[in-house]
């Protein structure tokens, strides 16, 4: 297997509007990245992925561009920008942005021409339908932020599409003039400086050919029309194409994200000798706690159910591939309060999350917070929170009849405003993020977590973090050795070893509160054992054939 840079690289999300105000306004900003860039360096960062801050009207978040060569006014200018590219690579650190390229805003110019008349040239950069015979959509497809996927345009007297919002029609990859704009636009970036790119959504620039209606569940309206437009059948040849006239031009790290994408479709993406990707995001391990109806319908994760996974993808991308190793990102609420335990056990079950994670197979990504053990927040009442899918899901939910305390219960678990409070860097007045009221309130445990206070406690989780991506700077068995999950069948023990040139890497993790006894497979032979990292006191001379575990307890040996 290849070494590369992107393999051995650990890298850290900025979610621009919530990481750091310099100016006061509320709202994060490029200055205030630039201000905390030496705290990245300390943490051991190699790369940054920078979330988008292209110009937007805001419906997502900058995640609905209407104009890929300019900077959001909020968050400066491309001069700050520019300064902000300077400084990661002077600290030696790289750059990747977000790349949105299945939609744009519908206020980019692309769009306000293209829905002005049919025959603008503009016109077929994006998916037009006409009503059918009653004037209703062309078909039955959800958005996937509620509601139907297709929007009403008067001047022309027809339908576009949208996955995502009506504030965001998507881009019809088939036309090749479309596609051309957006690989000079991506060179445009590459010439820069930039060291590469997350693709947002990539997997679904292909569509099905006739866009065919999808099948509806009973209560719903709209039908989920995904299997569609994930995977589409011409998406390895768009990629590809991306790869020959774009990204093989410089040394990148690309990551696709892909809902919804199965462990034999990655390797397909992300094979050395196919030429498309390095790596893809999947979904697979955090749906675990979606219950029938999505991801609002709660259910308990079920370790046994997140071995398999976890496993299933490790197994796979061995030998081809790549896999990339998150728990949180910006649509993701906190890992911690989800999987772990925000309580009691805080400090012990984010150190436990993080070992599993961090010593797997494949490139680490660590989201803004995560490092200190932030949490989710519930905000009393919805008037709180601030994104579009969660206000979507509240009124969709109300309507089908669930009371308020259920909906905020879902809510408060699951919203993607859990991952955007503001970062806690102190404990004085709105956690030292800004001087004056944030954009999204903070979580009112910031007193008590920020990073001031981690970074003084050597203790914290802030410097297991450091620990971890320290080891695996210095081990290349936690960067290629083969994975191999033991004790399948334990239901409350997470443990697999890594093998490499003849040594072995043991991770044990303990997923719960309650004490199970670990006890060593028989067939893992070793003449001397050291313990690398473990978040409790542990007496090295012990055996590890047998031993009681304490509540999240996770321990790394080297075992030679």
């Amino acid at each position: 297997m290849k070494h590369s840079w992107w393999k051995e690289s650990v890298v850290y999300q900025i979610y621009p509007r919530s990481f750091m105000d310099s100016n006061g306004d509320g709202i994060g900003d490029i200055q205030g990245i630039i201000l905390k860039l030496d705290y990245l360096k300390e943490l051991g960062i190699d790369t940054i992925w920078l979330s988008p801050v292209y110009e937007s009207p805001n419906d997502d978040n900058g995640y609905d561009i209407s104009n890929y060569h300019k900077i959001m006014d909020e968050f400066g200018t491309m001069e700050d920008w520019e300064e902000l590219l300077h400084q990661v690579h002077m600290r030696d650190m790289k750059l990747i942005m977000d790349l949105v390229v299945n939609h744009t805003s519908d206020e980019h110019e692309w769009f306000v021409q293209a829905k002005s008349s049919k025959d603008n040239p503009y016109r077929d950069y994006y998916i037009w339908r006409d009503p059918k015979e009653d004037g209703s959509e062309p078909n039955n497809w959800a958005s996937n932020f509620g509601g139907s996927a297709w929007e009403y345009n008067e001047q022309t007297e027809d339908y576009y599409l949208h996955l995502f919002s009506k504030k965001q029609p998507d881009l019809n990859w088939e036309n090749e003039k479309l596609r051309d704009e957006i690989f000079s636009m991506m060179k445009w970036w590459l010439d820069k400086g930039i060291d590469g790119f997350r693709m947002d959504v990539i997997n679904f620039i292909s569509k099905g050919e006739g866009l065919p209606n999808g099948e509806i569940q009973p209560g719903r309206p709209y039908a989920s029309g995904s299997r569609h437009y994930r995977n589409g059948p011409k998406i390895h040849h768009y990629l590809r194409e991306m790869n020959q006239k774009v990204l093989s031009h410089y040394d990148l790290m690309t990551v696709g994200e892909m809902p919804g994408v199965t462990p034999d479709q990655a390797k397909e993406y992300t094979g050395e000798d196919r030429n498309e990707l390095n790596m893809v995001f999947q979904f697979e391990h955090v749906g675990l706690d979606n219950g029938p109806n999505g991801k609002w319908d709660l259910k308990p994760l079920d370790l046994m159910e997140l071995k398999q996974s976890l496993s299933r993808w490790q197994y796979a991308l061995g030998e081809s591939g790549w896999n990339s190793l998150y728990f949180n990102n910006h649509d993701q609420p906190r890992s911690l309060s989800r999987f772990g335990n925000d309580g009691k056990y805080r400090m012990e079950s984010a150190k436990m999350l993080a070992t599993l994670l961090h010593m797997m197979k494949g490139t680490p990504y660590v989201y803004q917070g995560e490092e200190l053990g932030m949490t989710n927040v519930a905000f009393e009442s919805i008037d709180s929170y601030k994104d579009i899918e969660t206000l979507q899901a509240y009124t969709e939910l109300k309507e089908q009849g669930f009371s308020e305390e259920e909906v905020m219960k879902s809510i408060h678990h699951k919203s993607r405003d859990n991952a955007r409070t503001p970062m806690q860097w102190n404990a004085e007045e709105y956690a030292g993020f800004s001087i004056s009221e944030p954009w999204l309130a903070v979580n009112p445990n910031y007193t008590s977590i920020n990073a001031e206070a981690e970074m003084a406690n050597e203790a914290s989780i802030f410097h297991y973090y450091k620990q971890l991506i320290q080891l695996r700077r210095q081990n290349d068995l936690i960067v290629y050795g083969s994975y191999q999950l033991i004790l399948e069948e334990e239901p409350e023990i997470f443990a697999y070893v890594r093998t490499y040139q003849g040594k072995k890497l043991l991770v044990i993790c303990n997923f719960y509160k309650g004490e199970p006894t670990f006890k060593l497979p028989r067939d893992i032979n070793f003449m001397t054992k050291q313990l690398l990292l473990s978040n409790y006191k542990v007496d090295e001379q012990m055996s590890i054939s047998e031993f009681s575990m304490q509540p999240y307890e996770a321990r790394v040996y080297l075992l030679n």
